[in-house]
């Protein structure tokens, strides 16, 4: 059954979950966000490889799809801060396990490397 989402039809919920968080940068952005409201460029400094264009694209695309809020406040200099919603906090448990599978992959690869032929 065919389910449109910010007019993105989606046939498949890997298909759905894949266009809400999938990507080199919407795992990451969500996972350093666990951690509480962060600001732009405390988000900046954590993915040093990142462009400020892309974090900018990419917060944008989360918070259109509510899975990040993002907090203006009236102080001079201007004050952002990024946070998961609610809805938001439901994909922890896919980045924990995100985590953990890449955590063995990684395990494995490295006593690859180190067993002499």
């Amino acid at each position: 059954m065919k389910c449109d989402v910010n007019n993105i039809p989606y046939d498949c919920p890997i298909e759905a979950t894949l266009g809400l968080i999938g990507g080199k940068w919407k795992a990451l952005i969500l996972d350093h966000l666990t951690e509480g409201a962060l600001r732009f460029g405390e988000l900046q400094k954590k993915m040093p490889k990142i462009t400020p264009k892309m974090l900018t694209q990419q917060l944008r695309e989360l918070e259109t799809d509510g899975l990040i809020v993002r907090r203006a406040y009236p102080v001079v200099p201007p004050r952002v801060e990024y946070e998961l919603t609610e809805f938001g906090q439901t994909v922890l448990p896919i980045l924990d396990a995100m985590c953990a599978w890449g955590r063995v992959y990684l395990d494995a690869v490295r006593a690859q490397q180190e067993t002499p032929e």
